[in-house]
């Protein structure tokens, strides 16, 4: 590349897409989570009985119960797709080619909300549809149709993608894949369950718009006791994610590398 004048929006969200798809970490992340979802998914649904204690369940999380599992290999990704550059060095490279350093964020965070969301709406909708083979003749039974079935399973892409997005931004601030992977599950996953048990009324108000409780009520078709509606929720997500890149935005500017 010549000069920065010749460098645009569409060939820095083309170099992520290359990078992301040239690396075998993605493949290995991607097919573990669909595997994890879908194999839950069907075990839930195979073994399944109408007198075994999980009647009270929504339908959309009962096979989707993987995602949790899914999500977890897919955030690791996130944090890869930032964090793993700082660790091979590549992300010299990366700034050096786009000066205005921005743009490098921007793109990787595209790159991986297109791609997360897309696969992940396309494994659950098969895995709902999958399970539900099991499920037909059971109180389970359900389809997309029913009321908030598909949004549901919609907003379960979703939530396990803004989760993602979250993990990215964790691995663009803390540049090291370990250590991000280690505030994800500390402070994503950990410290509001550890706040939920705090005898005060207020944690429980405020540990419903935590990322994980959001991303779960986005999942449900039926209102759960407890937690945000599907709209706080998304709102709540999406807060989230825009102050998990706002941190490594701050930093890309200020720092050297």
């Amino acid at each position: 590349m010549t000069g920065t004048t010749s460098l645009t929006h569409a060939r820095v969200l083309r170099s992520e897409w290359h990078k992301l798809w040239t690396v075998r970490s993605t493949w290995i992340t991607v097919l573990t989570s669909a595997a994890l979802v879908l194999g839950v998914g069907v075990l839930m649904g195979a073994t399944y009985t109408s007198d075994g204690g999980d009647s009270d369940v929504d339908t959309v999380i009962l096979t989707l119960y993987g995602s949790q599992l899914g999500g977890i290999a897919l955030a690791v990704l996130g944090i890869l797709v930032t964090a793993g550059e700082y660790a091979t060095g590549m992300i010299r490279a990366s700034l050096t080619a786009v000066p205005r350093r921005l743009p490098v964020l921007r793109a990787k965070a595209a790159v991986y909300t297109a791609t997360v969301f897309t696969l992940s709406l396309l494994t659950t909708l098969l895995t709902f549809l999958t399970a539900q083979v099991f499920l037909s003749d059971t109180d389970q039974a359900a389809s997309l149709t029913d009321d908030g079935v598909l949004a549901a399973v919609a907003g379960n892409a979703a939530g396990v993608t803004l989760l993602g997005v979250i993990a990215l931004g964790l691995g663009a601030a803390l540049r090291s894949v370990p250590g991000a992977i280690g505030a994800f599950v500390g402070g994503v996953l950990i410290v509001p369950e550890i706040l939920g048990m705090l005898p005060y009324e207020v944690m429980d108000t405020v540990v419903r718009y935590f990322p994980t409780q959001a991303a779960g009520a986005l999942g449900s078709a039926t209102p759960l006791p407890g937690t945000a509606s599907p709209g706080a929720a998304l709102l709540a997500l999406l807060l989230w994610a825009a102050a998990a890149l706002a941190l490594p935005a701050l930093l890309l500017k200020r720092r050297d590398v």
